[in-house]
């Protein structure tokens, strides 16, 4: 049996809602205006078209880490895989001003990390499936969340072999079990 209908301004019932629907996970990162590295998880990243070639994602507008790196106007998605579940919270506890990294900065979650650079300037993840470099081409408000709209300027493969991570009910997992 299913749950009664409620109200879509409940905020827990529109997240146990929405937990249904499987995501994909990336870390977006970038440098900020002072070269700091940065990066914040997402769930929502997306292709938006194919000409031009343009991807896109929401974040939430208290975003420390997003202003941090939208000053730049270039960020990098890091597509996880599904081993890397470490990473994913790792980069998640700085969604929002005021939860920084261990030591009060958004870098120190790239603390002990081998972190290389996209072709864009950005820092790429170790062991990452693969990476896609965006200049911001727009940015729009709904809610209480941004859309970030990149105009794609790379892409690379580094995995083919293991699988992407998903995000589904609250749990990382494995995106072959969909296959």
């Amino acid at each position: 049996m299913s749950d009664a209908a409620e109200s879509p301004t409940n905020p827990q019932y529109f997240r146990k809602v929405f937990g249904h629907l499987p995501t994909g996970v990336v870390v977006v990162t970038g440098r900020s205006l002072d070269n700091e590295l940065v990066g914040v998880t997402i769930g929502s990243f997306a292709s938006i078209s194919l000409d031009p070639p343009l991807a896109g994602f929401f974040i939430g507008r208290a975003s420390r880490s997003w202003s941090l790196m939208a000053a730049r106007g270039k960020f990098c998605a890091n597509v996880l895989a599904a081993s890397q579940t470490e990473l994913c919270w790792r980069f998640a506890k700085d969604a929002t001003a005021g939860t920084d990294g261990s030591d009060g900065s958004v870098g120190s979650r790239f603390d002990g990390l081998e972190v290389g650079v996209s072709a864009n300037g950005s820092p790429v993840l170790p062991d990452v499936v693969a990476t896609i470099d965006c200049d911001v081409h727009a940015v729009h408000s709904f809610g209480d969340h941004d859309l970030v709209v990149g105009s794609v300027t790379a892409l690379r493969t580094l995995q083919t072999d293991v699988p992407a991570m998903v995000f589904v009910q609250g749990k990382t997992g494995d995106a072959r079990i969909i296959l």
